[in-house]
């Protein structure tokens, strides 16, 4: 979120963060967007019990108020409808803590100990129904040490993630991603000659 705000406050950024959202009012991201001068409320989730509609009606009208284009979850560890995802297609992104299709869900960066990856990283993807599975919007890969641990791992790919996503978002407001399918295209096209290799080699 902080980095997204950074982002945002230069002049050049084609979006503006309208609003901060979460569904627990004891969330630290609520008093930092409020000091950096953004609109932030709780919409709590607990009362809504399994009544996942409810709640997301309640989400739906404080987005409606602020006029929210796009959405950007962060650390949103609660399931939407399949209603709701479909409302917000191509217009809601996620960050997951791992190189995506590979690692989704929970503990992605233990997953990736066990796997024994010599690489990970960070996704920014759209948000479909299943769970870290929709059209990827951008990567950032960093190298996987025999010596990490998930929180030493978890540190790097945190790194990748505050560059990355305001980038993604950059993209995406500024009409530069299109969605052909399940597969994301993007009119910025990256350079072909560079390669991230892990571990490195003459």
């Amino acid at each position: 979120m902080a980095a997204l705000i950074a982002a945002a406050a230069a002049a050049d950024f084609p979006a503006e963060i309208a609003v901060v959202i979460s569904n627990r009012a004891d969330a630290d991201g609520l008093e930092r967007a409020r000091a950096s001068g953004i609109p932030a409320l709780a919409v709590e989730s607990k009362p809504f019990g399994a009544n996942r509609g409810a709640f997301e009606a309640a989400l739906q009208s404080a987005l409606d108020r602020h006029q929210i284009d796009l959405i950007c979850l962060g650390g949103f560890m609660r399931l939407f409808t399949a209603e709701f995802v479909q409302r917000w297609y191509g217009r809601m992104l996620n960050i997951h803590p791992s190189l995506l299709p590979s690692f989704p869900g929970l503990e992605p960066q233990a997953q990736a100990l066990r796997a024994g990856v010599k690489l990970s990283g960070a996704t920014v993807h759209f948000v479909i129904p299943e769970t870290d599975a929709g059209p990827i919007l951008m990567q950032g890969a960093v190298p996987v040490f025999d010596d990490d641990t998930p929180q030493t791992l978890a540190g790097r790919i945190l790194q990748v993630e505050h560059r990355i996503y305001p980038e993604a978002l950059r993209l995406l407001a500024g009409g530069q991603v299109r969605l052909e399918g399940a597969v994301c295209k993007t009119a910025k096209v990256p350079g072909r000659e560079g390669s991230l290799i892990s571990p490195a080699s003459k």
